[in-house]
């Protein structure tokens, strides 16, 4: 099991000390690394490892270069780690001194555990605060790079190796992963480490544009080009003059607009609608899909010529259930950014316990899935860390456990979606079972089970006065033990895979088998708002 935070090193040359301190730094839930003597700390803070250090507990008094001179070589270094000093109660004095030199606290030996995991826990907040108001800065201003990336797995350092050399040449390039592994990251981090990095960066999402807009969004118009043309609109490739244009769910694009783009790839030239004659543009083009582009190409949706285009450069995003080590860095990081935007700086961690479940959960929807999880605790805690309870719907599918209906509400009816698959809906509801009376649905894991018959469900809500409805099922049977009407029972799987996709409709059209017209007219005949679930994805 890994903690949730970083690692905290102990310099101390009195070895009784340092296990006294490595224990207590591990039953805090943080990993720890200890050295005996400060020129051993100072090499390990310069050392390839020193970027994985968040923290310093420093005693004063130490062979070979004491506690002063330590605090000395990091200020030389431009270090701005956290340090927290040991000293004894005569050495008080010493330890202002220390403060005034650049520590940020000190603790008086023998250490109370209570001061000393108040005194982490603060700093350690500081720091990730830090760490995610410098990220994003630097996505804002464009310098952004594969150094900012949250990861530690072997997987992603492949990538980041590959997509530093891909950085520095004009080469298109190709990312491919599961939905919400992080492909526009890469695609910035590509961006803020190449020669244009402060050149514009331009977004498009090709699946989330009117096909009847497409051609308009991406390449502009002239005034009077078409009915409603009443300006001149600059499109996404020239506003990306100069500067790298990101095409995700590239796939989504229709042939005529396929047509279009191999001509501005290969010419490097546009033809707004209504225009007189080409415009030049100079991008550099990074494209991004969760499905394969061959199969595309195979089965006659996708231009084979500009799939060549388009793929010189491939890299493939490993999903997070691939890299699970990088779990707790990344609950570390959403963590920091929920407690600052949701005012709760009470919070101060995630419990080891929390951790674990949360490295054993599949994640189908990957970083994006996990960050939404994360959220949802920060609003459910009552405490000051996040506990297993405080993820309902992980706790649910990793422990095997039922959830009431009273923490699905509170938790919100995406939380409840956010696990669910396409495939669980039980609505063509089979028989009972024999001699059960209960109806067998599809759980999370495409695991037959049973639903509660109607006598038990009104039986729960006149003893407790709420429905016990478990999770990731969606029911077949009303209050009344009746079978629900098929249009209910459409509109909630509806529902559901808008929240599941985070609003993608793309996605939930084809996850659902059906065209993006027809979920259109399905959500305007059932009421439902479009966005729902789109809100929690940003």
């Amino acid at each position: 099991m890994i903690p949730t935070s970083g690692r905290i090193l102990i310099a101390d040359d009195d070895p009784v000390q340092r296990r006294l301190l490595e224990e207590a730094v591990k039953r805090f839930g943080y990993r720890s690394r200890t050295v005996e003597n400060g020129a051993q700390a100072v090499e390990a803070l310069s050392g390839p490892d020193g970027a994985d250090i968040d923290l310093l507990i420093l005693d004063l008094v130490m062979p070979e270069l004491d506690g002063m001179g330590v605090i000395a070589r990091l200020r030389e270094m431009r270090s701005t780690i956290p340090i927290i000093v040991q000293t004894a109660h005569a050495g008080i004095d010493a330890a202002v001194n220390a403060i005034r030199a650049g520590a940020q606290d000190f603790v008086v030996k023998p250490v109370s555990p209570e001061r000393l995991e108040v005194a982490i826990r603060t700093f350690m907040k500081i720091k990730a605060l830090e760490g995610e108001i410098t990220r994003i800065h630097k996505q804002s201003s464009g310098t952004f790079g594969f150094s900012d990336i949250v990861t530690r797995s072997e997987a992603m350092e492949r990538v980041i190796r590959v997509g530093s050399r891909a950085a520095h040449s004009q080469i298109p390039v190709l990312i491919e992963g599961e939905s919400g592994v992080g492909k526009e990251l890469i695609a910035r981090a590509i961006q803020g480490t190449s020669e244009r990095r402060a050149r514009p960066f331009v977004t498009v999402n090709c699946g989330a544009i009117p096909e009847h807009l497409v051609e308009s969004i991406l390449f502009g118009h002239e005034k009077g080009a078409f009915t409603g043309a009443v300006d001149k609109h600059i499109g996404k490739f020239q506003e990306a003059h100069g500067g790298t244009l990101f095409l995700d769910e590239v796939g989504e694009l229709p042939p005529d607009i396929q047509v279009k783009l191999l001509r501005a790839l290969q010419e490097g030239e546009i033809d707004p609608i209504g225009a007189r004659r080409p415009v030049k543009v100079d991008f550099r083009l990074i494209s991004a899909t969760n499905r394969r582009l061959v199969d595309l190409v195979k089965d006659g949706r996708f231009r084979e010529d500009l799939y060549y285009r388009l793929n010189v450069f491939p890299l493939w995003l490993p999903p997070l259930r691939d890299r699970r080590e990088d779990i707790p860095d990344l609950v570390r990081h959403f963590l920091a950014r929920f407690v600052a935007e949701e005012g709760r700086p009470h919070i101060t961690s995630v419990a080891p316990d929390a951790v674990a479940m949360l490295q054993a959960y599949d994640w189908p929807g990957n970083i994006r899935q996990l960050e939404n999880a994360v959220f949802r605790a920060v609003v459910l805690c009552e405490g000051d860390h996040l506990r297993k309870d405080d993820f309902p719907q992980v706790l649910a599918s990793v422990g095997g456990v039922d959830i009431a209906g009273e923490a699905l509400s509170v938790a919100g009816h995406s939380a409840a979606a956010s696990n669910a698959t396409a495939g669980s809906a039980g609505a063509h509801a089979p028989a009972p079972a024999a001699g059960t009376g209960r109806h067998p649905v599809a759980d999370v894991d495409g695991q037959t089970q049973s639903e509660p018959s109607g006598e038990e469900v009104a039986g729960a809500s006149a003893g407790s006065g709420e429905t016990r409805v478990p999770f990731g099922y969606l029911r077949c049977l009303d209050d009344q033990g009746h079978m629900r009407a098929l249009d209910s029972i459409e509109a909630e799987m509806i529902r559901t895979a808008i929240d599941h996709y985070g609003g993608r409709m793309t996605e939930v059209a084809r996850r659902l088998s059906i065209g993006r017209s027809t979920l259109y007219r399905k959500l305007k005949d059932y009421g439902l708002d479009a966005t729902h679930g789109a809100e929690a994805a940003e």
